[in-house]
């Protein structure tokens, strides 16, 4: 198990890493109200810009940006934070494999990779799916005057939804979230194979830096997770749209409706912005993360002995022997277990 101390610098790493709104929120709202839209209401994502900035004012595409500018940081550093701790626990159960060109050497699988990510995704939407419930329904407001509009903010939202629905109507849309989620099995997977897909470059003239290397398998790896989790982000945010005074949908009958609609094309809308937005949002905060991780040295764990499968003793010593994980680390781009007898 990770020490606190390691833990929080993980989490104020994830915390960094994940200031992105200034970045994406205004091709998120584009995205948003694609998906949410009765059909036909936009042509395209240009045709969205258009009419949201003719109608509204460019103000308009930061619609629905306070929750995640409040709440971005705590769920990424929850994200980030898991991640690390799952793939502690993971690599502390044999889910490892030898390092090419250091069989001494042990690193989590790819496979332990795209379960860490899963595990963290689902960790991180118990605190996502609030904040993204209150973040769709402001972004749908069309009025120009705040006076016209259902929620007057944010608290206001919160506080009509509770009334409607209880607390637990906040986590209206939780199904959708956690199957949107789910895809941080590929992000995660897709960055790790990328990583090492880079590292067979060292000692050629095409070798990249390992900070430019997180860089380009952060974007790489959004292209992939986005392809992947569109569908389930049309579902969640249609889930998450449904007015307060109204029952809170299914995640079943939401997929249908969606399939009755647009066919299956209609679980890609906003597919376009999304991409767009996908690449300089999640190289960068990959790029952050990673090398603040390697900055502040916050892989360092001290685990207990039972964990290390590989450790030899012989069966008549009891004693505790003083056993180190020293790092999961990026060493030429690979996260890897490295184990010494401390003396």
């Amino acid at each position: 198990m990770a020490s606190d101390s390691d833990s929080g610098q993980v989490r104020l790493v994830g915390a960094i890493a994940g200031n992105q709104v200034a970045v994406g929120h205004g091709f998120d709202t584009i995205k948003t109200r694609l998906q949410c839209s009765p059909p036909g209401t936009y042509k395209g994502a240009v045709d969205c810009l258009l009419k949201t900035v003719r109608n509204e004012s460019i103000f308009a595409l930061y619609k629905g940006a306070t929750p995640p500018a409040v709440g971005w940081a705590a769920i990424d550093s929850l994200l980030l934070g898991s991640l690390h701790n799952y793939r502690l626990f993971l690599i502390r159960h044999g889910l490892t494999e030898p390092t090419p060109g250091s069989p001494d050497v042990k690193r989590l699988t790819l496979v332990g990779h795209g379960i860490a990510g899963l595990f963290a995704g689902w960790t991180s939407a118990l605190l996502a799916t609030p904040m993204e419930q209150l973040k769709v329904k402001l972004q749908l407001q069309l009025q120009r005057s705040t006076a016209n509009r259902v929620y007057k903010g944010p608290i206001d939202c919160l506080r009509q939804v509770v009334r409607a629905h209880g607390v637990l109507g906040l986590w209206t849309g939780f199904t959708g979230s956690l199957a949107f989620r789910s895809n941080f099995l590929w992000m995660f997977g897709s960055f790790e194979a990328l990583m090492r897909a880079f590292s067979k470059l060292d000692g050629t003239p095409y070798a990249v830096s390992t900070p430019m290397a997180n860089f380009l398998s952060g974007g790489l790896a959004s292209f992939v997770y986005w392809i992947m989790a569109i569908p389930a982000d049309n579902i969640k945010n249609r889930m998450m749209a449904t007015p307060h005074n109204q029952p809170k949908p299914s995640f079943t009958a939401t997929a249908r409706q969606i399939l009755a609609e647009g066919g299956f094309r209609g679980y890609y809308r906003g597919l376009g912005p999304t991409l767009l937005r996908a690449f300089p949002v999640n190289a960068s905060a990959l790029w952050v993360y990673e090398g603040l991780m390697r900055a502040l040295g916050a892989e360092k764990v001290n685990p207990p002995l039972a964990s290390l499968q590989d450790v030899a003793q012989t069966p008549n010593d009891t004693r505790a022997m003083p056993w180190e994980v020293v790092r999961i680390q990026s060493h030429a781009h690979h996260h890897t277990l490295r184990l010494h007898q401390c003396s």
